[in-house]
């Protein structure tokens, strides 16, 4: 098993190095000048221009600035705010658990509610519950989420008043951001729930634990749903990046204070280390997540247990 997760694990190594080269390629192609960000109009004299050059490299050929950044990377230096010059591992790790905390909450609502229709929908396979979850399954996968979110906000908030539009720290200011999300997640994780279920429902197994008289609930949980969680399990895997993703612009609509709005505040000014950090940051997570998947699949699928004891 631990040869197992070091393989994985170093084989973050290039994607991440990937990730850090696409990034710093699109920002170093991007119009602007750093050093005009950070001087004032008064202040940015064509000496003083120079002088920031000389410090940032930014005169430098590119891979000389690329290396550079991947030293930096290495020793834990995501670089400095162009705006307020504070380190930008230090901006990100302060916002990080409010993105965290709504990419988590918004996976576990997506999580629970799509198993849920998901087994139900597979269970009653043409019935009308089915239909209207695949309906409603349908409508998660067609909307975008900032649209989504302005209904949201409308309906629960203005129209209701039920729930805060904005803000952060209080349940019910995490409600509406972790829908926003969570909706349009929770409707893939019900259809590939139900697509998974619907190819071993009927499987030979499956009779014969009717034919023995097991409670129909303990085929569906342990039998049927246990060995069709391989692809819900990938499902729920890649849905997480998309909740990290989609966070950028749901805490800007919301206004939660974390990566994601800072990410888009920095692009607006052209403040290019957080936009790098913040990049680097939910790449990291992604990527970490897809390892504690790979984990999961070894207790999970008797197969790869096997493969594991066999040393493959």
């Amino acid at each position: 098993m631990v040869k197992y997760i070091v393989k994985r694990f170093i084989a973050l190594i290039p994607v991440l190095l990937g990730v850090t080269l696409i990034i710093f390629t699109l920002l170093y192609f991007t119009p602007g000048d750093p050093a005009l960000i950070m001087l004032s109009d008064e202040a940015a004299t064509p000496e003083a221009i120079a002088q920031i050059h000389e410090e940032l490299g930014l005169d430098d050929p590119f891979w000389v600035r690329y290396g550079n950044y991947v030293l930096d990377l290495l020793r834990g230096d995501l670089g400095v705010s162009y705006l307020n010059k504070r380190p930008v591992a230090e901006m990100l790790l302060e916002r990080l658990p409010r993105t965290m905390t709504l990419a988590c909450a918004s996976a576990v609502l997506a999580t629970v509610l799509g198993i849920t229709f998901g087994v139900i929908a597979a269970v009653k396979h043409n019935s009308i519950f089915d239909n209207l979850c695949m309906i409603f399954a349908l409508g998660g996968v067609s909307m975008p989420h900032f649209w989504q979110g302005l209904l949201l906000m409308l309906l629960f908030g203005v129209k209701l008043g039920w729930l805060p539009v904005s803000g952060y720290g209080t349940l019910a200011q995490l409600i509406l951001p972790a829908l926003t999300i969570g909706y349009g997640c929770m409707a893939i994780i019900a259809r590939m729930t139900r697509s998974s279920m619907l190819e071993v429902i009927n499987q030979d197994y499956i009779n014969f634990a009717r034919a023995k008289g097991q409670k129909n609930l303990i085929i569906i949980t342990r039998h049927a749903l246990q060995n069709a969680l391989i692809p819900i399990i990938t499902t729920i895997a890649l849905q997480f990046g998309i909740l990290l993703g989609g966070s950028v612009i749901t805490e800007s609509i919301f206004a939660i204070p974390g990566i994601g709005k800072l990410m888009v505040d920095s692009i607006r000014a052209s403040n290019y280390p957080v936009v790098q950090g913040g990049v680097l940051m939910i790449a990291f997570i992604y990527c970490v997540n897809n390892l504690l998947v790979d984990i999961i699949y070894a207790f999970i699928d008797p197969r790869i247990k096997t493969s594991l004891r066999n040393g493959r």
